[in-house]
C-alpha cells in the first residue's frame, strides 16, 4: 500500500512538472507589411491601418506594441512619440486576439526622407512576474516623407487633424482654428501695439500763449 502510495505521487509530481515545462509565451500579429503609397508632409496626422495581436502560447499574459528597428537600416528611423497606439498595452488569454488602432502624428519640423519602422508586439511579462526575453512579432512599416516649411506644416495639420476627428462642431471646429492661429502669430511675428495717449487741447492752447 505504501509503494502504491509514493507511485501516486511520483505521477503527480510528474504531470505537474511536465505542464510547467509546457507552459509557454507566444506572440502573433495579423499583418505583415504596412506601406503608405502616398507622400506625407510634416505636420500630417495619418491614421494606419489596424492590426491584430494573438497570444499564440498557452500562458496568460500582459502584452505591449512599440516601435523597434533594423540596427544597419538605410531609411530614416521616426520617433517612438510619433506613434499613437490604442491601445498600448492590455492582457490576453491564450488564443485571444485584440485590435491594435494605430496613428501616425508628424511633427512640424522634420527630416524629409524614407522612414522604417517595425511595429512590434511582445509579451512582457508572464504569470510568474517574469520578464520574457526574445518573444516578439511585428508588422513592417513604410512611409516617405516630403519637404514643407512651417506653414505648409500648419496647413497640414489642420486639415489631417480635421480629416480624422471630423465630424466637429461648427463653433469649436472655428475656435480651434482661431487659437492656432493666434499660437502661430504669435511664435513667428513679435508685434506691439502702443496706445497714445489723447493731448488735452486747453493744455496745448495754454503752452502755446506761453
Amino acid at each position: 500500500m505504501k509503494r502504491i502510495f509514493l507511485i501516486f505521487i511520483a505521477f503527480l509530481l510528474f504531470g505537474l512538472s511536465t505542464n510547467v515545462a509546457l507552459a509557454k509565451l507566444g506572440v502573433g500579429v495579423g499583418i505583415g507589411q504596412i506601406k503608405v503609397e502616398n507622400k506625407l508632409f510634416p505636420g500630417t496626422i495619418y491614421k494606419l491601418p489596424s492590426f491584430t495581436v494573438l497570444n499564440t502560447g498557452n500562458e496568460e499574459s500582459d502584452y505591449e506594441v512599440s516601435l523597434s528597428f533594423n540596427d544597419k537600416q538605410n531609411e530614416l528611423k521616426p520617433k517612438e512619440e510619433w506613434f499613437i497606439f490604442s491601445p498600448q498595452r492590455f492582457h490576453l488569454k491564450p488564443a485571444e486576439i485584440k485590435m491594435v488602432d494605430v496613428k501616425l502624428n508628424l511633427p512640424l519640423r522634420m527630416e524629409p526622407g524614407d522612414y522604417f519602422a517595425y511595429l512590434e508586439a511582445r509579451p512582457v511579462m508572464d504569470s510568474k512576474g517574469g520578464v520574457s526575453i526574445g518573444i516578439a512579432a511585428a508588422a513592417k512599416l513604410y512611409f516617405t516623407v516630403v519637404p514643407a516649411n512651417i506653414f505648409q506644416g500648419v496647413y497640414y495639420k489642420l486639415l489631417s487633424f480635421w480629416k480624422i476627428y471630423a465630424p466637429w462642431p461648427k463653433r469649436a471646429a472655428i475656435t480651434l482654428l482661431i487659437v492656432v492661429l493666434l499660437i502661430i502669430f504669435k511664435k513667428f511675428f513679435n508685434i506691439n501695439l502702443k496706445v497714445k495717449k489723447p493731448t488735452d487741447k486747453n493744455s496745448q492752447t495754454d503752452q502755446k500763449d506761453e
